[in-house]
């Protein structure tokens, strides 16, 4: 039988985007080290249950983000300025929609995990 590849481990590939930040010496992008979290799914196969909580973790990061991204660019307007405030809330608002999903993610997993032990 073949195994099903389960393309969410693929975004552990942008954890090497922080090697960069060694090379470059830019120290904001040692924040993608976050996504060799994403390892563990090559180990995971991707049956219809988990597909359903993909999907339920990509809603609400998706959400997250649209609801993050008013009131960042509000803040980011008064504190960095008009120049600054649109790629700066953008970002913010990205990095919350990573967030969100990876823990919604885990959220989901655990209860997953916990309904399955008492069959």
């Amino acid at each position: 039988m073949k195994r099903k590849i389960n393309y969410l481990g693929f975004l552990s590939v942008l954890a090497w985007i922080a090697v960069l930040g060694w090379t470059t010496e830019n120290k904001g992008l040692y924040g993608f080290f976050g996504f060799a979290y994403y390892l563990r799914y090559f180990w995971v196969m991707p049956d219809e249950f988990f597909r359903l909580n993909v999907q339920k973790a990509a809603t609400f990061a998706f959400m997250s983000e649209m609801i993050s991204l008013v009131p960042f660019m509000f803040v980011c307007a008064y504190v960095y300025g008009a120049v600054k405030a649109v790629p700066m809330a953008f970002g913010l608002s990205f990095a919350v929609t990573i967030f969100a999903f990876t823990m919604a993610l885990v959220i989901l997993e655990m209860k997953e995990r916990r309904g399955a032990s008492y069959d």
